[in-house]
């Protein structure tokens, strides 16, 4: 994978967990609506190649979010959780679970960091019930998802 000045960082060092940080050249109030808004999430997240095709996000305590998307030959890859906490720019808490490994659940927290000046860094962390679960996330072509993700989300925040 090449990576850029603006790639994520993405870290597992010997845990169960994935964590991703990444800088943005945006204030953290429109980081967290681009995170948080079904509308605006459908137009950056995931890879370039597929499409997202349906996305819910109910960001309150208890509420549930799904990602479909649909590959190029017409297949689609499912994605649900559940919000857990009140969802803030401090700290955003849910479960995630790819339909096509059910079962196998991850829980995410996201927070965001205000630099000054306009910028913000996102910190995600996933922890995953097994390392083996942690490893399957990283083989699935995770890190070039969330770095085509992140810089379509760049795109988008320019935009709004």
């Amino acid at each position: 994978m090449s990576t850029t000045e603006n790639d994520a960082v993405i870290e597992t060092s010997g845990t169960h967990a994935i964590t991703i940080v990444r800088d943005f050249d945006h204030p953290v109030a429109l980081v967290f609506r681009a995170m948080t808004e079904p509308d605006l999430i459908a137009q950056w997240i995931g890879p370039k190649y597929l499409t997202n095709v349906e996305v819910t996000h109910d960001a309150r305590h208890g509420g549930t979010w799904t990602l479909v998307q649909r590959d190029p030959d017409g297949n689609e890859h499912a994605f649900r959780g559940v919000m857990h906490g009140e969802q803030t720019p401090e700290l955003s808490q849910r479960t995630f679970e790819w339909l096509g490994l059910p079962g196998h659940v991850s829980f995410e927290t996201l927070r965001l960091e205000d630099l000054g000046g306009g910028r913000t860094r996102a910190h995600q962390v996933a922890v995953f019930t097994s390392p083996q679960d942690r490893d399957g996330m990283l083989a699935s072509g995770m890190a070039t998802g969330v770095n085509e993700g992140f810089e379509r989300m760049d795109d988008l925040l320019r935009s709004l």
